[in-house]
């Protein structure tokens, strides 16, 4: 997805992170959704650009869309990541430079690789539930991948385990002794986990990952800490495992993944390494020129335009 934020981000290359602490809490900023829903975004911030390759969390709900035009964010470019979309509850219409058109229901994921450069728009249907619950994420791509041909997948189905009354769905990677179907060009991980009964849970981690935990629905206590939807809590690596409660309902987003040893630079919707690489794709998208981007049809609507970074 999009939005009228505009944010520059520059991680610095760190194989282990051994400058961040063991674990931190970090509050969310709102952000406005295309035509005017409300999101909570978690990466990148200030004080943490990223998990792994996760590179970007948005928190998308849960709203009431039915008074509403819902999600309506028109065609616009990436270049270098991968945008991962998991859908909890409502419906989102995805059409994209490649030519797909794809609608995602509540337990399916969306992944589409930009490589080299891609655009793609996002909406609500005309008809549709009233509810809408969602996250949606970007992955940087490695230096040797940033380049590659895009494409787009769909997956209707992800694999479930339960742990201690947690029901677990593996939506990225491997975690839990299962594996999620979409491929991914950076070692990491991504687990829907709903309580379904409100007891102690011990969660097995991979010592060479770092983490974060996100609150989508009720709260859960971490080693005698609360959390809720308010804060991301994010975890060094090191650690083989995590004592979780979850009050019965509550619903939290586990990501992870080997921390990223190459520097990014983000702006707007791209993925670079440099000032110049980024100034040319927002000169080309704006001129309409780059072959890349591709064009999106069937769009009832505008797209948007890149805005220029500070440095010209």
């Amino acid at each position: 997805m999009s939005d009228k934020s505009v944010e520059a981000s520059n991680s610095k290359t760190c194989p282990i992170r051994a400058e961040r602490p063991s674990s931190r809490r970090l509050q969310g900023s709102q952000k406005t959704l295309g035509t005017g829903m409300t999101i909570e975004r978690f990466l990148p911030t200030k004080q943490l650009r990223m998990i792994g390759a996760w590179a970007f969390l948005d928190h998308i709900g849960p709203a009431d869309i039915s008074q509403s035009e819902g999600v309506q964010v028109g065609p616009h470019p990436h270049t270098g990541l991968q945008t991962f979309t998991w859908m909890i509850e409502g419906e989102l219409l995805h059409r994209d430079s490649l030519g797909y058109e794809q609608l995602i229901r509540p337990g399916q994921v969306n992944l589409m690789t930009a490589g080299r450069g891609i655009s793609h728009s996002e909406e609500s249907p005309l008809e549709r539930p009233a509810e809408f619950h969602g996250a949606q994420l970007w992955i940087a791509l490695p230096e040797q991948y940033r380049f590659i041909a895009p494409a787009f997948e769909h997956f209707p189905s992800l694999p479930k385990t339960n742990i201690a009354g947690l029901e677990i769905t593996v939506i990225a990677g491997d975690a839990f002794g299962l594996s999620a179907p979409a491929k991914f060009y950076s070692p990491l991980m991504a687990a829907d986990c709903v309580a379904l009964d409100s007891q102690l849970a011990v969660l097995a981690l991979k010592p060479e990952f770092e983490y974060g935990v996100l609150v989508l629905e009720g709260s859960i206590n971490i080693a005698g800490e609360k959390l809720d939807s308010t804060e991301l809590l994010y975890l060094s690596c090191g650690r083989e495992s995590i004592e979780i409660t979850a009050n019965k309902s509550s619903r939290f987003l586990l990501i992870g993944g080997e921390p990223f040893k190459e520097d990014i630079l983000m702006w707007w919707n791209f993925i670079g390494r440099s000032k110049a690489e980024i100034s040319g794709f927002v000169a080309d998208w704006n001129a309409g020129e780059s072959k890349d981007f591709g064009k999106v049809e069937g769009y009832p609507g505008e797209s948007l335009s890149a805005p220029v970074p500070p440095w010209g």
